[in-house]
């Protein structure tokens, strides 16, 4: 790797562990100038950055704010890199494909969002419906994009019990074995998830990611 590339490639992946969401564009853009390989600026710079932050905040050593602002400026050089990837006429090689949400009547973002984030940095294409995400929704989302996993998140004891609802909706439209269900949220635990049909339960956002790895392999 030329000096040049490395600097650029470097500075890249600072200004994504940063969250500097304007300066990843640019120098997104800058890669794509100098004809550095995007796929390679994707996996050194981006995913390596927000990985590396992952790790920290794992140990305790950066905040939840710090992984949202990484896992946006991430996003923004991934909507610039991938388009001049298709262009060349490649592809981004994803380990997965989830779809996550925050259940129906919960509008809580945050922690979904984090694992969103994480489970992006480890190499899986997220597709995020949002907050207060109904049944149907789900369901249109598994026929759409053929997902691997469907991630469910509640935050509150009246809305876990869309979680049940949830997969029950998803059992009654034969889409059941198509798809592995993990929940999670404050109020759910490892035997909500067996009580209500899930393939799994994680406490946290670093868990979940460890069990999709469990889950895919």
């Amino acid at each position: 790797m030329s000096f040049e590339k490395e600097e650029l490639l470097n500075k890249l992946k600072e200004s994504a562990i940063n969250g500097d969401s304007d300066q990843v564009v640019k120098l997104s853009k800058k890669v794509i100038e100098v004809g550095i390989d995007p796929l390679e600026a994707v996996e050194k710079a981006l995913i390596a950055g927000v990985l590396e932050l992952g790790e920290k905040w794992i140990n305790g050593e950066a905040f939840i704010v710090d992984m949202i602002a990484a896992a946006e400026a991430m996003k923004a050089g991934l909507s610039i890199l991938k388009e001049e990837i298709v262009k060349r006429g490649g592809s981004i090689k994803y380990r997965g494909k989830i779809v996550i949400g925050t259940v129906e009547g919960d509008i809580h973002d945050i922690g979904k969002s984090i694992v969103a984030s994480l489970l992006e940095a480890a190499g899986y294409e997220v597709i995020d419906l949002g907050v207060d995400v109904p049944a149907q929704k789900f369901i249109e989302a598994i026929k759409q994009y053929n997902p691997d996993i469907i991630g469910m998140s509640a935050l509150m004891t009246t809305t876990m019990l869309k979680q049940r609802e949830i997969i029950e909706a998803i059992k009654q439209a034969n889409l059941r074995d198509k798809v592995k269900i993990i929940v999670g949220g404050a109020p759910t635990t490892e035997d909500w998830a067996k009580e209500i049909g899930a393939d799994g339960w994680a406490p946290d956002a670093a868990s979940a990611v460890e069990l999709v790895k469990k889950l895919l392999k």
